[in-house]
């Protein structure tokens, strides 16, 4: 044997020798650190290997938990299933099914987190206009009565008619035009109810304001005959004679029939007036292109 051959054998042993020594210390540190860990007591991890569940298997358990109402857990499972099986036909559809098993359980919220991800993921797939419907009808869902904010009444509001607007040929369409109208009633009647106590205290300007809000935007819901008497009663009292009589005039043209215009009228005889409208007036100019009674909606 060479030198050379005898120097390249001595090389490779100690390469082995280095590789056995550190063996040694790195069991000998796993054993110190094993000794410094309160929860082992002997025992040795084993990595547990957990069979992937075929995508098929997953969606019909949870369709099948929807079926017996346990919304959760169907829940649950399209969510194992998107995650398992991500950027598949089985992802997209376990997204839109985990919005409607939280809907259907009453997680609202959680139905509009997951709603809103598959509008941003899928916005031109075939169940893009019902996950839109998700999405509204959760906050519908949500909306308080008229005492408290309204927040949740503007946003079901919103979505309801981004859902028309945006696939208005879609079989949920016609429910959400319908709730659109239930909303903006909603939303004119907590308008209504500030505008009231403005009114007792006095506040005639911020009670204007209110009832010109329901005058100027939910004009075709049930709160439009009372906004505009109201807005008689405060005009009179701030001695704004020209739009009082121009609001009872508006009012007695398209609800003739109305209790509210009785009462406007009466306000207006008492102080020696009668109703007359005022082409210029804003409350004229709100109402031009309007649908006139016995063709309003709501």
């Amino acid at each position: 044997m060479s030198f050379a051959e005898f120097s390249a054998g001595a090389k490779v042993a100690v390469r082995v020798m280095a590789l056995a020594s550190c063996g040694l210390v790195l069991a000998g540190c796993m054993d110190t650190l094993s000794s410094f860990n309160p929860f082992s007591k002997g025992e040795t991890y084993k990595p547990e290997i957990v069979a992937e569940v075929p995508a098929p298997e997953l969606y019909n358990d949870g369709l099948a938990r929807i079926q017996k109402k346990d919304y959760e857990g169907a829940a649950k499972k399209f969510s194992d299933l998107e995650k398992q099986y991500p950027y598949s036909d089985w992802s997209r559809r376990a997204l839109i099914m985990a919005a409607y098993a939280h809907y259907e359980g009453g997680q609202y919220e959680d139905s509009i987190t997951e709603a809103r991800r598959y509008l941003q993921m899928h916005p031109a797939t075939p169940e893009a206009a019902y996950a839109q419907y998700l999405l509204a009808m959760s906050h519908f869902h949500q909306i308080p009565d008229v005492t408290r904010d309204q927040d949740k009444a503007e946003k079901a509001l919103l979505a309801l008619q981004e859902l028309v607007d945006r696939y208005p040929n879609s079989e949920w369409a016609p429910d959400a035009r319908q709730r659109i109208q239930v909303a903006r009633d909603q939303i004119a009647g907590k308008e209504m109810e500030i505008g009231r106590f403005y009114l007792q205290k006095r506040n005639y300007t911020g009670a204007i304001n209110r009832f010109r809000t329901v005058v100027a935007r939910y004009q075709t819901t049930r709160h439009i005959e009372e906004a505009l008497e109201r807005l008689t009663e405060a005009y009179l009292a701030l001695g704004i004679v020209d739009e009082a009589q121009t609001a009872a005039a508006v009012l007695g043209h398209n609800f003739p029939d109305s209790p509210w215009y009785k009462d406007a009228y009466a306000l207006l005889q008492k102080g020696g007036m009668e109703p007359r409208e005022n082409s210029g007036s804003w409350i004229s100019r709100a109402f031009r292109g309007i649908p006139q009674v016995g063709q309003r909606t709501g």
